[in-house]
């Protein structure tokens, strides 16, 4: 439309001005195509962390390359930890049983406990010998062969005929259970403990308790001799 000439021009003040650009960009007409808040919250993220690297290839010898090397040393540090150290486990609830669904004899258990420690693999080897402590002492028949007991159970019954090494029984059942459920590594320290605690067992003799409430052995020629003496 045409204006004559001693019209004056139509003129908005700034403030005005303003809040009707506001008002009109605000429409939702403009504002089809905008990403949504997650893709905002996202992109936000990687800018971050793009600062992130950038800030930090800048403070590391060698630029971004050496950032790399940093970074690929510390993963190969982490995955060494978590393969020495195995799956972080929570302590158990009740007390886990000792053996598996899997028989095996004592000599099958030392054999495994060998190889575990021979290549350094203590939270296995510790685990094997306490099992075959547990199984040369079913095969002896100092306790019965009984696939639910735990650890605690076998030294506490093992104990009894076998008083001299009571302690040591129970010091084993917890390294045992340390290692196995309650996510403590094994040493080399504890297998050596538990070898020898094996050894020890294999060559000593029970005190059983008689029906009249006193103590003998199961050494058969002590039986004979006060066999013979009563004759």
């Amino acid at each position: 439309m045409s204006r004559s000439g001693d019209e004056p021009p139509v003129t908005i003040p700034r403030d005005p001005a303003r809040d009707a650009a506001r008002r009109e960009l605000s429409k939702r007409m403009y504002h089809e195509n905008d990403p949504s808040w997650f893709q905002r919250a996202l992109n936000a993220f990687w800018d971050w962390v793009e600062e992130l690297f950038s800030k930090a290839s800048t403070a590391t010898p060698g630029g971004t390359l050496g950032l790399v090397v940093v970074v690929v040393a510390v993963l190969a540090a982490l995955g060494a930890l978590w393969w020495r150290l195995g799956t972080p486990r929570r302590g158990p609830v009740s007390a886990p049983t000792l053996f598996d669904n899997r028989p095996r004899s004592a000599a099958d258990h030392r054999a495994a406990a060998q190889a575990h420690a021979a290549q350094g693999h203590w939270n296995q080897a510790v685990q094997e010998r306490m099992r075959a402590v547990v199984r040369a002492l079913e095969e002896r028949a100092l306790l019965d062969i009984r696939p639910g007991r735990t650890a605690d159970e076998a030294a506490t019954e093992a104990g009894r005929s076998l008083p001299d090494h009571k302690d040591r029984l129970r010091a084993a059942a917890r390294d045992f259970d340390d290692v196995a459920y309650g996510g403590r590594p094994g040493s080399e320290e504890s297998y050596r403990h538990l070898t020898e605690l094996d050894h020890d067992l294999d060559r000593s003799k029970p005190h059983l308790v008689s029906s009249t409430g006193g103590s003998r052995t199961d050494d058969a020629t002590d039986r004979d001799t006060r066999r013979g003496a009563a004759e």
